[in-house]
């Protein structure tokens, strides 16, 4: 028992550096993990007497409860009759519906009273799920509610409705900032939550519940917000969490093998004997009519057809398969992350270019589109599709080519020279396509809305004040920058895209935004980036001159 002390002390009693407590289904028994922000420390069985606030998770029982029940409750609108709470759920005079609600944890969208729940059917409902007595009991379904986590772990391996909410809360790891999608991948599908330390009223505790891509439960709690936790533990998460493959149906993709070469026999693999037409299992040899040979293996997804005597070859695929025999045909599984940004674009370009056949995507296997390895994935590039399982790029027409770059192509040679530069997956993707940004496959939201005449009035200007500028320590004129639409909230720079983010252009205030921003930018490795009084006062003369 001794073991378990240290396990269950607040995350201050561990000394000058912070834990995280991850507890998580392993087969048939939960495990608790102790991480550093750099490093695992410890893995035991959970303990029955670890608890936990509920925190922002009761959203999710309900969210699951909706959807399987079918309800059809009307969107929440805003009036500004509760503007601390609003401030989660959207702008007065706007409304928020259900999905998004749950992403942004928006309490009065999911208020018990606001649905009508029925505390019976409610309790019903849940008895028939065998749930425990917390969850069956809408009082209980607050914030504070402490509940053991192995119990929570078993509600989220059984929720109701669970596959629609992971493919929902990919987007808690989205935002603009990408620290967490960059490190995380798509790997977590969770609902955050934040909330007062019972021990001590002025601390906070955060944390996460959900699952990840396989519907492996999971919850972690340190000291912070969520958001801070979050930030202060993805990388090593990235580094702890079990691989894991897409167990949902992601879709399917029929795809046209060797699209451009007729072929005229298939032949079973040293043997002489054509083959008939039908499905195909086990290795094989195919014929074109140049006279080339290519070997090929199926599992039962290659299927041959004979049409007025043309031998055609077509794969039925899964989604993340598919884009792991891109990847694998293509290019290859390393540097894993100039591999991670290719297979993001291979998905992208999946979602532009193919078309629909029935509940199918289909898709040609040729040079013009993209090329499709004939045998099933490798593990290293199932693995890569795995991790970037759901992503796409919005904003911008995906192409890529082996050793050219150019205006939203992707080279993969240059993507190999920029891992091995130390460049992360979607800062690659920035580079390839500067007014693109990671989005869900299902809901490719465009975060920047490009404003073309600032960029030309900034590409402008930063001529104009090189003279000025170069004698500053720190500055670095930009190569290549975007300036995006501001939609709320004040201007900013995301330094990972080098977007500048402005609410217009023509009005005086306008372009010293842009300038100002601008110069966070140009100063981004120099303290004079971060010294407001400087960057204003610099973009103060720079219109001056």
């Amino acid at each position: 028992m001794w073991r378990w002390w240290w396990l269950l002390l607040p995350a201050v009693a561990f000394g000058a550096e912070p834990r995280l407590q991850l507890a998580l289904q392993n087969g048939q028994e939960n495990q608790l993990l102790i991480l550093s922000q750099s490093q695992q420390f410890d893995q035991q069985s959970l303990p029955a007497t670890l608890t936990t606030p509920l925190g922002s998770v009761w959203k999710l029982l309900v969210y699951a409860y909706l959807v399987d029940t079918q309800q059809n409750e009307p969107d929440y609108s805003c009036d500004g009759s509760q503007p601390q709470e609003e401030v989660y759920c959207c702008e007065v005079g706007k409304k928020i519906a259900r999905d998004r609600a749950l992403v942004q944890s928006c309490s009065l969208y999911f208020s018990p009273q606001r649905l009508q729940l029925d505390p019976q059917q409610w309790a019903r409902y849940w008895q028939r799920q065998q749930t425990p007595g917390w969850l069956q009991d809408l009082t209980q379904l607050q914030p504070g509610t402490q509940v053991p986590v192995a119990q929570l772990l078993g509600v989220l391996a059984a929720l109701p409705a669970q596959q629609q909410a992971r493919n929902v809360l990919l987007d808690v790891l989205l935002p603009a900032d990408g620290k967490l999608i960059g490190a995380l991948g798509s790997r977590l599908r969770i609902k955050t939550w934040s909330w007062r330390d019972e021990q001590d009223p002025e601390r906070r505790l955060g944390g996460f519940a959900g699952w990840l891509m396989d519907g492996t439960p999971l919850w972690g709690q340190a000291a912070g917000t969520s958001k801070t936790v979050l930030h202060n533990y993805a990388n090593v998460l990235n580094s702890v969490l079990p691989q894991a493959q897409p167990v949902d149906p992601l879709g399917c993709v029929v795809v046209k093998m060797f699209d451009r070469y007729p072929i005229v026999a298939v032949r079973r693999s040293g043997e002489k004997t054509l083959i008939k037409p039908g499905v195909l299992q086990g290795k094989y040899q195919v014929e074109f009519s140049n006279g080339n040979h290519q070997v090929i293996e199926s599992q039962g997804e290659l299927f041959l057809r004979e049409n007025a005597g043309q031998l055609t070859l077509t794969a039925r695929l899964e989604r993340e398969e598919y884009v792991a025999r891109v990847l694998q045909r293509e290019a290859a599984a390393q540097p894993v992350e100039a591999a991670k940004a290719l297979a993001v674009a291979i998905r992208t370009y999946l979602l532009q270019n193919a078309t629909r056949e029935g509940e199918c995507l289909m898709i040609s296997d040729s040079s013009a589109s993209q090329r499709v390895a004939p045998s099933p994935a490798t593990a290293a590039t199932r693995e890569i599709a795995a991790w970037s399982a759901d992503l796409v790029l919005a904003g911008a027409t995906v192409n890529y080519h082996l050793d050219r770059a150019g205006t939203n192509r992707l080279s993969w040679q240059q993507a190999v020279s920029q891992a091995g530069q130390g460049m992360r997956y979607d800062a690659i993707l920035a580079q390839a396509y500067p007014r693109a940004n990671l989005g869900r496959w299902d809901r490719p939201e465009i975060l920047c809305q490009p404003i073309p005449e600032a960029e030309a009035w900034l590409a402008s200007r930063q001529k104009r004040w090189r003279e000025t500028l170069d004698v500053q320590p720190g500055y670095e004129a930009l190569r290549q920058f975007t300036v995006c639409r501001l939609l709320s909230g004040k201007p900013h720079v995301d330094r990972m895209y080098s977007r500048i983010y402005v609410r217009d252009f023509y009005s005086l205030q306008d372009r010293l935004d842009l300038a100002h921003e601008y110069l966070h930018l140009a100063f981004a490795a120099h303290p004079n980036g971060q010294d407001e009084e400087f960057v204003e006062r610099l973009a103060r003369y720079l219109l001056l001159e």
